[in-house]
Parts: C-alpha cells; sequence; structure tokens
C-alpha cells in the first residue's frame, strides 16, 4: 500500500474526486438554500455568510447551485463512460474476436465516427435530438464509444491467439466463456485509465454543450451558470468565476486519477500490475 504513495498525482486526484464525491452526495445537506429557489430582491448579492458564493440573476444560490451542479456534471460523466464502455466493448469484442468481413465493417464504422472532431459531432447530434438531459447523454454516448471499441479490438487480437486461449477452446469452452474469461480480463488495465480519464472529458464536453444552449435545462449544471453569468461579467464577474473553477478542478482531478492509474497498472513500471 505505501508503494502508492510514490505516484504523485495518484493522491491529488483520489482527493479531488473523494471531495466532488462528498459534495454531491451530501449538496441537499451542505446547501444552504434550495438551488431553484428564485428571489427577486437578492439579485445579484455579493458573498455573505447567508449566501457564501453571492446570488445570481434571479436571486438564486450560487454556492447551493454550484453543489448540485456537481451531481448533475458527475452523473453525466459517469453514465456516459458506462454505456460507451458497454456500447464500445461489445463492437471492439465482436469486431476482434469475429475478424474477416465483420471486422472490416465495423471498424470502417468506427473511423466514420472518428472522422469528425468530436466536439463537433457531439454538437450536430445534440442539435439534431434538441436540448435535454437525456438527449445529452445519447449525443455524448454517440461521440465516446468509439475509443473504447478501439481499445478492446486490440486487446481482442493480442490475445485471442495466445496458447492459453487456444487450450480453453479445445477443452470445449463457450466463445463466450472464453471472451470474459480469458480475452476481456486483459483490456482492463487499459479501459480503467481511459474510462477515468474520459469522465472528465465528457463533464467539460457537456458543460461546453450546455453553455451553447444544447445540453442540460431545468437543472443546476456547470455549463449553463456559465452561460447565464456571462451576461453580468462586469458586474457580477464570480456568477461565471465558480462554474468555472468547477469545471476546472473536476477535470483536473479525473486527469491526476487516470495518470496515476495508468503508472499504478502499468508492468513496464513496476506497478500493481506486476506485483499481480
Amino acid at each position: 500500500m505505501m508503494h502508492l504513495f510514490k505516484y504523485r498525482s495518484l493522491l491529488p486526484g483520489a482527493a479531488i474526486l473523494f471531495f466532488l464525491l462528498f459534495a454531491a452526495a451530501f449538496a441537499p445537506w451542505l446547501a444552504p438554500h434550495t438551488p431553484e429557489k428564485v428571489n427577486l430582491d437578492h439579485r445579484l448579492l455579493s458573498p455573505s455568510p447567508d449566501y457564501p458564493f453571492g446570488t445570481d440573476h434571479m436571486g438564486r444560490c450560487v454556492f447551493s447551485r454550484v453543489l448540485f451542479g456537481a451531481r448533475v456534471s458527475l452523473f453525466i460523466g459517469f453514465t456516459v463512460v458506462i454505456f460507451s464502455l458497454l456500447v464500445g466493448g461489445f463492437v471492439g469484442t465482436l469486431s476482434g474476436y469475429c475478424g474477416g468481413l465483420i471486422d472490416e465493417a465495423l471498424m470502417r464504422l468506427v473511423d466514420g465516427f472518428l472522422a469528425f472532431p468530436s466536439m463537433f459531432l457531439a454538437l450536430a447530434v445534440a442539435g439534431i435530438f434538441g436540448g435535454g438531459l437525456v438527449n445529452l447523454l445519447i449525443a455524448l454516448v454517440l461521440v465516446e464509444w468509439t475509443m473504447y471499441a478501439r481499445v478492446v479490438r486490440s486487446s481482442v487480437l493480442s490475445v485471442k491467439e495466445r496458447e492459453y486461449v487456444l487450450a480453453a477452446k479445445g477443452f470445449g469452452k463457450s466463445d463466450l466463456d472464453v471472451i470474459f474469461r480469458h480475452v476481456l480480463p486483459n483490456a482492463f488495465s487499459p479501459l480503467l485509465v481511459m474510462a477515468t480519464l474520459g469522465i472528465g472529458n465528457v463533464i467539460l464536453t457537456a458543460a461546453g454543450l450546455s453553455f451553447l444552449g444544447l445540453g442540460v435545462q431545468g437543472l443546476p449544471e456547470w455549463g449553463s451558470m456559465l452561460s447565464d453569468g456571462r451576461f453580468f461579467m462586469q458586474k457580477a464577474p464570480l456568477l461565471m468565476v465558480y462554474p468555472g473553477l468547477s469545471i476546472m478542478l473536476t477535470v483536473l482531478g479525473f486527469n491526476f486519477l487516470g495518470d496515476g492509474l495508468r503508472d499504478v497498472l502499468d508492468p513496464k513500471d513496476g506497478g500493481l500490475s506486476d506485483d499481480l
């Protein structure tokens, strides 16, 4: 356990993630006000004991909205990555294990998605489906699944002809048993690192779409808070500072954690996978 301390980025990333999860889980108890409560008599107030981050243009507590915004952003990040893993894992496994025409067709499909810059593709999909949380999740999954498909396919191709896999087939093991017992476990380490880094990227992309009006609507979300605050940059610049810092710290935390996990799980570096 002590050797984990040598990975400098792991602990800061884990600390930031713990702080975010704590804030999101206990937001109803930590928030001094209801995030959607409008009080026009308290518009654009400066930070005070009653309103730690001040209020926005509708008199809503910015601190409460930032806390509940952590719930929305983390939900989006984890949900998109989980579904992207499922879709990409299925496509990558099918492509790598079957090979031939199936592999060629699926990889050309992946190449087609990768031909477009991810942000522009997300904008196009979100524009077609419209705003809203569900539509945002669909748009982001359609953008993110391709990289997981490529990683899983590469892992499947690297192990499917190895002796222990051929031996398992020789003993009459089914293809599903071979895939789940011998093939997919080899993709665990790179997928874990990619998923951790991917959560931060998804949160950043979701905030960008919400800022443009194509993301979450009717909920406290950091990107939409930035969009609302841009009209008051001169009078109340803190309206953009707090959600902007929240996005930055969240992405930074997941990037730190992903880099640390990559070092820990790298057998060439004598990491955890080498100990296992």
